[in-house]
């Protein structure tokens, strides 16, 4: 069947570089550094997830930064070159300001090509979470979805995906500003392992505490069954870890105790997330429950006033 749009992702989804390889899906590439030393995240090519988190174990702390003007610049030319009508699934807007140059460098692009079709989404997710939702939006286009139903289809699913996530400590989030310091602090005095989830804003929410990396595996399984889709008995769970492997499969073993009909996707977590989370951690991303049930009813009433 012949794709009736094209893709673009970014590498900030966390997914194996050959999920991305292919026909009609375009990549683009964030940024991350080592001091002077620049590196664009190539999804694993060029150095691995070990080889990054093992420099940061040993003292180094890499920054990143948002995707340049020319980088989206030419990936939205080739779009619009291309005449095929495409989606740009983004990297969460409460995490960086890609989105938003993005959104400005298409508008630019439109001048010069006024019958281009790019329509761009903001997941709201980050890593495995947005590793999910691309992941099934490749196989939907790869059926024939049309860019405005797949377009549609992600303002709508991105909500369904659940995602939890344990850090080994909260440092390398609050150094590079995706937590207040206030929170830090108090989860370096505690001597916990934190439970962070994706607020529907596209921000980091702390959802939880747990003493020790095992209670902190437990909680992540807890978690799955307590929100899972119980309507799908052959339910895809994907598995992202900073360098643990050996976490990773207990997380899978346990979760398998108790579902063994469960497929696993599992995922290494890139330089770019990895530069913020730092090594050890460990997320269950699934389809489940609505999140935007949980909000409070404060909360629910503020979205109803606003006409959300």
């Amino acid at each position: 069947m012949t794709a009736q749009c094209n893709l673009i992702v970014d590498s900030c989804c966390d997914l194996p570089f050959s999920v991305v390889d292919r026909e009609g899906v375009s990549l683009v590439r964030f940024p991350f550094l080592f001091g002077d030393e620049e590196h664009l995240d190539d999804m694993g090519c060029s150095m691995s997830s070990h080889e990054f988190f093992e420099r940061m174990r040993a003292g180094a702390h890499p920054t990143t930064s948002q995707v340049s003007i020319p980088a989206f610049t030419e990936v939205f030319e080739r779009a619009a070159q291309s005449g095929v009508p495409t989606v740009y699934l983004s990297f969460s807007s409460g995490l960086s300001g890609s989105y938003d140059v993005a959104c400005i460098v298409a508008d630019q692009v439109r001048d010069r090509y006024p019958e281009m079709e790019l329509l761009i989404v903001d997941t709201k997710l980050a890593s495995v979470a947005e590793a999910l939702l691309v992941y099934d939006a490749i196989r939907l286009r790869d059926q024939g979805m049309t860019a405005f139903e797949l377009a549609a289809w992600a303002e709508e699913a991105r909500y369904f995906v659940n995602a939890l996530f344990m850090v080994d400590d909260l440092e390398s989030l609050r150094r590079g500003g995706r937590i207040p310091d206030s929170v830090a602090y108090a989860g370096s005095k505690l001597d916990v392992k934190p439970l962070l989830s994706m607020g529907i804003d596209g921000k980091l929410s702390l959802k939880g505490v747990a003493r020790g990396r095992k209670k902190a595996i437990k909680q992540l399984v807890e978690y799955y069954f307590e929100r899972r889709d119980h309507d799908n008995f052959s339910q895809c769970v994907a598995v992202g870890h900073a360098d643990c492997p050996k976490d990773a499969h207990r997380l899978r073993e346990l979760v398998c105790k108790q579902d063994e009909g469960v497929l696993f996707m599992e995922s290494a977590i890139g330089p770019v997330i990895g530069s913020h989370v730092g090594p050890d951690m460990l997320a269950i991303v699934f389809w489940g429950c609505d999140r935007r049930e949980d909000l409070s009813v404060a909360d629910r009433i503020a979205r109803k006033v606003k006409g959300a």
